[in-house]
This record gives C-alpha cells, structure tokens and sequence, in this order.
C-alpha cells in the first residue's frame, strides 16, 4: 500500500448526480478526481505504445447501457479503456447487467431465486406461452431503464417478441397477498451493504420506481442475513464490484428482479441518510492501491454531495451541425406491446410531453394506463385529464422510450404530436415538412 494520491477517472459521458457525487468523495478522501468525457479523452496507439488520456490509475465505469441509443458504441468505448486500467464494474459485467434476461440467466445457473421468466423470438411462440403464467403478468423490454418498457398485462392481450427494436419477454408478478407493490433495494458495494430500502409504488401505479414517484422506507436494519448473502451474491454472479440489487418477496420467499450497475443514490439517500459515493469512491482507490480513512468514508457519507467537481472538464463549443434535423412533421414509427406503424407525426415544442391518437394506441397495444396527467390545451382555462402509457417513438434510427399522453386526435392530421421529451434529442426545422406521400409537396 502506498500514501500517494491515488487517480481515479469516473467513465461517465452523461451529467448524472452520481457520477458527480463519486468525484466528489474521491477528492474529499484526499485523492485525484478525473471526470473522463468526450471533451478530455484520447486513446492513441502508436509504435510507442498505448497512452490514454487522462492517465488515471483506476476507473469506475458509470456508463449508462440502457439510456443510450448506441450502447454498442459506449460499451466499445468503456472496454477500450478497461484494457487499460483496472476498472470497477467490468464492461462485460456492465452489459450483463443491462439486460435482464442475461441478469436472470446469469443468477438462475448460480442457483439464485428468479421470478418465472420466458422470452421467446417470436411473437406465436411468446403468445402460446402467455396462458402459463396467469391472469396477470409482467411484459418488459430486456433492456429499459426507471420502469420504462415494462408493462403489466391481461389475459387475452395480444404480445409481440420485440417492441420497438428491444427484445421483450413475459415474467411472473410476484407479491405478497393483500401487500400494495413494494419492492427492495439494497445498495453493494464490494462486500459490503451500504444500505437498503423498501419502495412503494406510487398510488395508481405498480411499479415502484423512485422516478415514477414511488415511496421510500429505510429497510437496513430489517434485512436477515439470507437476503443480505442472496444481494451480495447476486452483484457478485453478473461480476458487478458495486450495484443496486432489486428484490421482491412473494408468499413463498424472495427472488431478485434485477442488478443495477449504475443505480442510484438519491432514493437511498432519502431513505437511509447514506451515500454509496463514499464508499465506491474508497474501493476504487483502494483497488488503485491506495489508502482510506474509513472513518472519513462514513463521515462523507451521510451528506449526498452531487455538486459540479472542481475536476468537471471545459466543455467544448456545442456544434448544432452534430445535431440530428428534423421537420415540423417527420415519418415516425410508434411501437406497443402489439405492434408497430408508421405514421406521419407533427412537432410542437409547446408541449412538454408527446401524444398519440386513441385509436393508434389501441392499434399498437399502448399501454396499459399507468397514470393520468392534467392538460391545458390551446386558450382553454381548464386542463383536461389524459391517459398516460410508455410509447416507444422511433425516428431515422433511433428510439425513444416516453410516457405518452393518449387523446382522440381523429379530427387532427397528424396521429402523434411529438412533444418535447422526444424533440429534445433534435434540431427543429420548421421549415421541412414530409407528408404522407414521398412526392408530397413541402406546405408554406
């Protein structure tokens, strides 16, 4: 061991609160921060050898798989630099762990407890299995993240193998008879049990996300040491060094739904009073052959310091030439839990969330309802109460996983309106148009 400052780059290319909080914490602890981005990153491969810039002794991987629409390119990005340097949490392991079928097979061959799951490649295969599994049943995407692209669905509803271009598969729901949904999450990092929460789903809802407003309840001192051993070895099975591991109990024990490799901190930390930054922050600079007070770790610890580290690179000039273009109405194609069409939608940056046409959602399978939001639509003074259901919007490539409201646009032109949760990814110009013929004339 030595008393040198140790240099730990955090592999982050998004602004997440924990990335920031984990620089935050390594420099706390008296060591280096390095926030590896677009703007500070060079690998070059010459006859000299390999340097990498910034030259950082350790990395924590935080790249985000699932919230990406290359997570090919990231996940290249992040094994480049793990054959570099020692890195926690693996990029293969990464990868594992972003797709929940990969997650169940890994933890159901270590004799782990998994919910009764099945995916099947195609939809007449998915369809006949559908009547083994109840009166109700879970429908996700093998890849999603903060709930999107997970479904509860009814017997008799028509499945597809694939929504959107994600492979989905059919799961038990589990739960305790007369329980409300609640879930938990405990908090690995290494060995050790940082902290752990029960989360309730929000009223109206069944997921139990803390995105989608679901309630937290400190759980650490509930937790027998069976559940804490099946946490600490289900992050240990997809080969995480640190991870949130999502468990539900039914009426006959527990099983883990899922091992998060980039889960995060403020649920817990509104649960618990505790940060995991601390603590990742320490197992990486130890793993860089450093030393770390753990008193300090437990004192940083109870504050979730997210602030802008002093070790934030310079960011470059934003080129909107980068940008993807698209016209005030654009070819869209909607996806559902029974289908896909493709549709000509119109944009209106106006409106903070995007929108489909009644008969469209019920066309694709949009749904089920999962909550109601209130509009105010055009000079009216009263807001009007819509259904709300996960869409997957695809444009020119790339998809998009949004809560859509669903109205009756029968009288309009265009079935989907495309809102800001959707445009935000793009540059409007409001001066292109497609219309439903190729050859259509552009409108003034």
């Amino acid at each position: 061991m030595t008393a040198d400052p140790v240099s730990v780059g955090v592999l982050a290319l998004h602004d997440s609160k924990e990335s920031k909080a984990i620089l935050n914490a390594v420099e706390a602890l008296g060591h280096e921060p390095e926030w590896i981005r677009e703007e500070n990153t060079v690998v070059r491969f010459d006859r000299d050898g390999v340097r990498f810039q910034p030259d950082v002794d350790v990395i924590a991987n935080r790249v985000l798989l699932s919230n990406t629409d290359q997570p090919t390119e990231d996940l290249g990005v992040a094994q480049t630099l793990s054959a570099l340097r020692p890195t926690l949490n693996p990029p293969e392991a990464t990868a594992r762990a972003a797709h929940k079928v990969a997650t169940a097979a890994a933890l159901a061959s270590a004799d782990l407890p998994v919910p009764e799951s099945v995916l099947a490649l195609s939809g007449d295969q998915l369809n006949r299995l559908r009547e083994g599994f109840g009166p109700e049943a879970v429908y996700k995407t093998a890849i999603g993240t903060h709930g999107g692209g997970a479904w509860k669905v009814g017997e008799g509803e028509t499945l597809t193998a694939k929504v959107g271009n994600r492979r989905a598969f059919l799961q038990s729901l589990i739960g305790r008879t007369g329980q409300d949904p609640t879930d938990l999450r405990v908090y690995v990092v290494g060995d050790r049990i940082v902290g752990a929460m029960y989360r309730h789903a929000a009223e109206g809802d069944w997921r139990t996300n803390v995105a989608r407003g679901g309630r937290v309840e400190d759980a650490t001192d509930d937790l027998d040491e069976d559940v804490r051993e099946m946490a600490r070895s289900a992050a240990a099975v997809v080969g995480l060094d640190y991870a949130g591991v999502d468990l539900v109990e039914g009426d006959d024990g527990w099983y883990v739904l899922e091992v998060n490799p980039t889960a995060g901190f403020k649920g817990l930390y509104a649960a618990t009073g505790r940060s995991p930054a601390p603590y990742i922050a320490r197992l990486a600079i130890e793993r860089g052959g450093g030393e770390v007070d753990g008193a300090r770790v437990r004192e940083l610890s109870a504050t979730l310091d997210d602030s802008r580290p002093s070790c934030t690179p310079t960011p470059e000039p934003t080129s909107f030439e980068d940008a993807v273009v698209i016209g005030f109405t654009e070819r869209v194609v909607v996806s559902g839990t029974s289908g896909t069409q493709t549709v000509i939608g119109k944009a209106d940056s106006g409106a903070a969330r995007t929108s489909i046409d009644l008969t469209l959602a019920a066309d694709i399978g949009a749904g089920p309802i999962h909550t109601v939001s209130r509009v105010r639509s055009g000079s009216s003074r009263e807001s009007k109460a819509r259904p709300v259901v996960d869409l997957v919007v695809g444009i020119g490539g790339n998809q998009h996983t949004v809560e859509a409201n669903i109205e009756d646009r029968g009288h309009m032109n265009y079935p989907v309106l495309l809102g800001r949760d959707v445009l935000e990814h793009y540059r409007l110009d409001v001066s292109r148009r497609v219309e439903a013929s190729d050859d259509a004339s552009p409108e003034e």
